[in-house]
């Protein structure tokens, strides 16, 4: 079977709880994506996200919020398990080990920005109108970005736009 094409997405974190700078300082520069109880964005996690995958770090919930960093999809989608544990904010009580409803994907920093590119940043440039973050209401925290969009943002933050590009 053909490898698949690298696809691009953005994932959304509030900085205070887990930044781009966090990420790049934990051991390795990973970790496990957890914490996301929307179905749609579970679903991203657990069925199209792939090791390889581009990821544009987005701090929401920050003034201003926008990309703070470049990241990695180093681990497959798997079940959350902060959803079966009673001491965890992120805990579940109707979810089932033998048919987990929450998943996360691993996930390695690459480099944060040198700064941060505002989201009025995204939505004044012509080539980003119709990414999803800039959309009128929306609030998924993780969302599909085309190449040809990851290649722009990689230009407003000044790097290589071959970095996790496809060829």
């Amino acid at each position: 079977m053909p490898k698949r094409p690298r696809h691009y997405w953005l994932l959304k974190s509030e900085p205070y709880v887990f930044s781009i700078d966090d990420l790049l300082q934990a051991p390795d520069k990973r970790t496990f994506w957890d914490g996301v109880r929307n179905y749609q964005a579970r679903n991203m996690l657990r069925d199209d996200l792939q090791v390889g995958d581009g990821v544009l770090y987005y701090h929401s919930n920050a003034k201003p919020p926008g990309i703070a960093g470049i990241a990695v999809v180093c681990g497959p989608g798997r079940p959350d398990p902060t959803q079966f544990d009673p001491a965890d904010s992120h805990f579940d009580p109707k979810a089932n080990p033998e048919a987990p409803r929450w998943f996360g994907v691993d996930v390695e920093g690459v480099a944060a920005l040198d700064e941060l590119i505002p989201i009025q940043t995204l939505k004044d440039h012509p080539d980003l109108q119709d990414m999803a973050v800039v959309q009128k209401g929306q609030r998924l925290s993780v969302q599909a970005v085309t190449a040809a969009e990851w290649k722009v943002v990689l230009g407003l933050a000044g790097l290589r736009t071959t970095i996790l590009s496809s060829k």
